[in-house]
């Protein structure tokens, strides 16, 4: 069985790995695709984001990581999986990921969506915060791999 795991993984956090290696022990070939995002304004180009989503899950041997653009739905159906995997962190994630099951549904009904949730120690961390935290000058190292805060260092 394969799985997608979509996001914008701007920057991708240690909360996003841990549910990316969650997602790889339950399935066969779990892919991380990497929205453009235009509307949310992202500080890395996609290219980026990709590249620096490869160096971190170095050695996950049943994941491959693609950029796309357009909709999950029809992403996920030329990749041919049968799941999409979403993160929630707290309840308040809830709202916002129910509804987009629910469409995901209407649109792609022959895929699932199935949530998983992060070890405890990373639920509070989100891209948004890294972020802000990152561009006010904080340390960010406990949050991301070395390489994510390398790049955000040289923004």
């Amino acid at each position: 069985m394969k799985a997608i795991y979509p996001g914008t993984f701007d920057p991708i956090t240690n909360g996003h790995v841990d549910i990316i290696k969650r997602a790889a022990f339950l399935f066969e070939h779990v892919i991380v695709a990497i929205a453009v995002s235009p509307s949310k304004v992202p500080i890395f180009p996609l290219a980026k984001r990709v590249e620096l989503a490869n160096s971190v899950l170095t050695g996950i041997d049943n994941i491959t990581v693609h950029g796309f653009n357009g909709l999950l739905a029809d992403f996920a159906k030329q990749c041919e999986v049968q799941v999409i995997v979403r993160g929630l962190r707290a309840v308040s994630d809830f709202e916002y990921e129910f509804q987009m099951a629910g469409m995901n549904r209407t649109l792609i009904p022959d895929i699932e969506t199935i949530f998983l949730t992060p070890a405890t120690k990373y639920t509070f961390i989100s891209s948004s915060l890294v972020r802000e935290i990152a561009s006010l000058g904080g340390d960010v190292r406990e949050f991301v791999h070395h390489e994510v805060n390398d790049a955000l260092q040289n923004l």
